[in-house]
């Protein structure tokens, strides 16, 4: 999907504990950064949906296991993609795209290295029933 990049992430493994990359300011990907924040979602809990108008989002899941659904409004398409340790990927997407996500395993957390700080009039919510997804 335009506006979507899935880039697989250096996992480093180490017997005292183990190194997750995350992203670097010489990632192609890399957009700014604004803040970075972690989120939990509960197991079959649905969060969303949520279109920025400015912000590029970069998702993350340390700990879990996410699915992410991403729409595109113009071109009524989906991109889905479930995120975890053993798919440890970034998944970057554009501003006017819609996203919702779903906790999938018991202890699920995201993390988001947003390019700009929170701003409440950046972004537009959604009920879930207001996107046809069969989740």
């Amino acid at each position: 999907m335009d506006g979507v990049i899935l880039m697989p992430l250096k996992k480093i493994e180490h017997p005292l504990g183990d190194i997750y990359h995350a992203i670097k300011r010489s990632d192609n990907e890399f957009s700014g950064f604004g803040e970075a924040y972690f989120s939990t979602v509960n197991k079959g809990a649905i969060k969303g949906w949520k279109k920025h108008t400015r912000m590029v989002v970069n998702l993350i899941v340390p700990v879990g296991e996410i699915k992410f659904v991403i729409y595109n409004e113009s071109l009524e398409e989906f991109f889905v993609v479930n995120l975890s340790q053993n798919n440890y990927q970034r998944l970057t997407i554009s501003p006017n795209l819609c996203v919702a996500f779903e906790g999938i395993k018991d202890a699920n957390i995201l993390l988001n290295i947003a390019s700009l700080e929170h701003d409440p009039r950046e972004s537009i919510n959604f009920n879930l029933d207001t996107i046809n997804y069969e989740w």
